[in-house]
């Protein structure tokens, strides 16, 4: 096999190592643009995980990189003259320009031929000569963008710039230091890779970077500049560049890493921003996956199909984990105020990865002194203290979310409601809530949706609520109002979701006459006088709700139903006055909110849930959802549910472990309204890290609830807590404690005798 190589970094390098150590008699070739000595940035970052790798394909390599390492276990965050320090990290640097060193001299001494200060050949002549092209040439490659018809790249700019120097002294732990200028916010990443070297980046967004004169200053001078705001991070001492130039960073996302017999590695296949690791970490992984790959399978194409299977879910992963991280730089500003050590979790928690109970692994102490500062009692775990809306106080942080069961007859909760709610109250939750209530027969989604239009339906709603209130005592149980416009009038959800009818269909309105879909019933535009209908429809449903003694009443103006549809410019498309502008998009749903309210038990809690983006172009996003938040707030409401979507058919939504939780977060911090965060929030540890660091006051869960109604309990049982932020009903307190299960270790072998 001949195998040529374009771009002579860690991860094409460590490529053509690898499979030259594992066939040597492949003819390889690295072509790189480079003098061999030239490099950018300072210090690599590899994690353990990496370097076990490393290890198991070549020992040659590891311990060259072994006898390099510097190696730490601390980071420090620095914010407004504080310094806390959090430990049992586990960091391993070295210099590039040293990695470099030490692939050079083990491609050569394996045979590989490297050829510097070389422009690659075109991609498609290498791919006619040789049996194998590995495209290592980095963000901006070149081979990429020759096929990008076929990998069908995604580029994403972001809105920080940010440059790489180095610092001529060690720091003794990886550093965050926060300078607030006038300005704006500038933020310092620093960390050691030799004995008398750190890595020093400096990021700011754009408007700061420009408010601060950077544009116009040169390489020295912004280095000098750079050294100035951060001297106190320094000692005062100078920053030294390399060629280092101010960028934004950009996220590569490919549709497909490979074709024919040409494959994408390293930044040419993805990148990942570098608050939470390394480029070089990514590479070198793609690098062992790519050979083992060509050792494994039968021919070229599978092994290539093998290593985009294996590494794609692993850097999506990654490069979520990134996403957060970048974002909550980016937004820094937001985070100013917290309490010193609550800043400092937060941060250390950004990219979810690194979690309220693996950093009390990490560091017992660090975390029991933030959870102390939140308030928490000796003990308790954030998510089991309590929390105050309006006249009502929920024992704990938990909600069931609100979840369509499609199961009433007539708009009647029935038995399996019963069952459904009185389970989950049972089960430990501070706030059940109903699924959305319906106000009319007309407002159902589907002929099995509830509803409170009637008083056999009211009659039916306070059996259930006497139930809670009887038999959870310390559970509140919420109800959630709303009427589903134009996606009304379709199958229950497992017979098709949003589908229409075959028969019995009924008339569905709007805000605009659009359909949902292109197969979807046409809504008829929303009158003057039925607005005001509409309106009513809601007042009497609340003033039933109040009778049915529901704790608290959330209003549903997401996911595209009616209200939904006023506030979303790609659903509302009136002239009147109530379309147009964001304030006039808001008028018919703060008109609904008004009526409610003002029947509504004044001592009980009113939230509002809301699509905090339609994931559409044209479509709200994180900056109308702020602004409607603060608009529901003046109006009265104590709480905004933040969830996203499901506002246009054409969405195109980024999913990911609580990828909805970034937007509760900017809308806490930016109003100060309390918010409840939902979407793919699965563990009590993401719970409790959501909780303490401050990016939400309460954690709605659905599916972890029908998974098991008393995922409550057992958090508090895996937790080993027994306090009065859940109680097991009676019945339960003999399950209070995890069964027990049989051995499913082996006995260790009491003697090794040797041969």
């Amino acid at each position: 096999m001949r195998v040529a190589v374009i771009g002579g970094g860690p991860g094409g390098l460590y490529a053509a190592a690898l499979l030259k150590r594992l066939d040597p008699a492949r003819a390889i070739t690295v072509w790189e643009r480079n003098a061999p000595d030239d490099t950018f940035g300072f210090g690599v970052v590899l994690s353990d995980e990496t370097l076990g790798g490393i290890e198991h394909a070549d020992p040659v390599v590891y311990a060259a990189l072994r006898d390099e390492f510097v190696r730490w276990d601390d980071i420090d965050i620095v914010h407004r003259g504080e310094r806390h320090t959090s430990g049992g990290h586990g960091f391993a640097a070295l210099g590039r320009r040293r990695l470099l060193e030490i692939l050079h001299d083990r491609c050569r001494a394996l045979g590989v031929e490297l050829r510097f200060s070389s422009e690659a050949p075109p991609a498609a002549e290498l791919m006619s000569s040789y049996d194998l092209v590995v495209a290592a040439d980095g963000v901006n490659s070149l081979t990429r963008g020759a096929y990008d018809h076929v990998f069908r790249p995604h580029v994403v700019t972001h809105h920080c710039r940010y440059v790489w120097l180095a610092a001529d002294f060690a720091f003794d732990a990886f550093r965050f230091e926060i300078a607030e200028t006038e300005h704006g916010v500038m933020q310092l990443h620093g960390y050691p890779y030799s004995a008398d070297s750190s890595t020093v980046i400096i990021e700011m967004r754009e408007e700061v970077w420009k408010a601060a004169g950077f544009e116009e200053l040169d390489e020295q001078e912004s280095v000098e500049r750079c050294a100035k705001v951060f001297a106190d991070a320094l000692g005062g001492r100078s920053l030294r560049s390399n060629k280092s130039a101010w960028i934004s960073f950009r996220t590569v996302v490919n549709e497909r890493w490979w074709h024919g017999n040409l494959v994408l590695l390293g930044d040419a296949a993805h990148t990942a921003h570098f608050s939470i690791g390394s480029g070089t970490k990514l590479a070198v992984e793609d690098a062992l996956a790519l050979a083992a790959c060509l050792e494994e399978q039968p021919s070229l194409e599978q092994a290539l199909a093998a290593y985009e299977e294996e590494r794609r879910p692993v850097v999506a992963s990654t490069q979520r984990a990134a996403r957060a991280s970048l974002e909550w730089f980016e937004n820094l500003n937001l985070y100013l105020d917290q309490p010193a050590r609550q800043f400092a979790f937060n941060l250390l928690t950004r990219s979810r990865r690194v979690t309220h109970d693996n950093l009390r692994l990490r560091d017992a102490h660090f975390t029991a002194n933030v959870e102390r500062e939140f308030g928490c009692p000796p003990g308790t775990p954030p998510m089991f203290t309590p929390f105050r809306l309006r006249g009502l106080t929920l024992r704990n942080r938990v909600v069931v979310s609100p979840m369509d069961m499609y199961s009433a007859v007539d708009g009647v909760p029935g038995d399996f409601h019963l069952v459904h709610l009185g389970a989950r109250a049972l089960g430990g939750a501070g706030l059940v809530m109903t699924e959305m209530v319906c106000v009319s027969a007309e407002g159902r989604i589907t002929p099995g949706c509830a509803g409170l239009y009637t008083g056999r339906q009211a009659e039916a709603w306070k059996r259930i609520t006497a139930f809670v209130h009887a038999q959870a005592p310390g559970t509140a149980i919420g109800v959630q109002l709303g009427h589903s416009g134009r996606k009304g009038s379709t199958k229950l959800m497992w017979q098709g979701m949003d589908e229409p009818l075959e028969d019995g269909n009924w008339p569905l309105v709007a805000a605009s006459s659009l359909p949902y879909k292109p197969r979807s019933q046409t809504p008829r535009a929303l009158s003057r006088a039925q607005l005001t209908d509409i309106r009513e429809q809601f007042t009497a449903a609340a003033w039933r709700a109040a009778r049915c003694g529901f704790d608290l009443l959330e209003l549903h103006c997401a996911h595209g139903y009616l209200l939904s549809g006023f506030l979303s410019p790609l659903t509302n498309q009136r002239t009147d006055a109530y379309g147009g502008s964001l304030d006039r998009r808001l008028r018919f749903p703060l008109e609904v909110f008004d009526a409610v309210r003002s029947v509504w038990p004044e001592e009980r809690p009113m939230t509002v849930r809301i699509s905090a983006t339609d994931w559409a172009e044209g479509g709200n996003t994180g900056d109308e959802a702020v602004e409607i938040a603060r608009a529901f707030a003046a109006h009265g409401a104590d709480a905004v549910d933040v969830s996203t979507g499901q506002v246009v058919a054409e969405e195109q939504p980024e999913y990911g472990r609580s990828y909805q939780t970034p937007y509760a977060d900017r809308i806490r911090h930016e109003t100060r309204i309390p918010v409840i965060a939902v979407g793919a929030i699965s563990s009590w540890d993401d719970v409790n890290s959501l909780i303490l660091a401050g990016r939400a006051d309460l954690c709605a869960l659905a599916r972890p609830h029908l998974y098991d109604p008393h995922w409550t309990l057992h958090a508090a049982a895996e937790q080993g807590y027994t306090g009065p932020g859940v109680s097991w009903p009676a019945p339960y307190r003999a399950g209070s404690r995890r069964p027990q299960t049989g051995r499913t270790d082996a006995p260790k072998p009491r003697l090794t005798l040797g041969t």
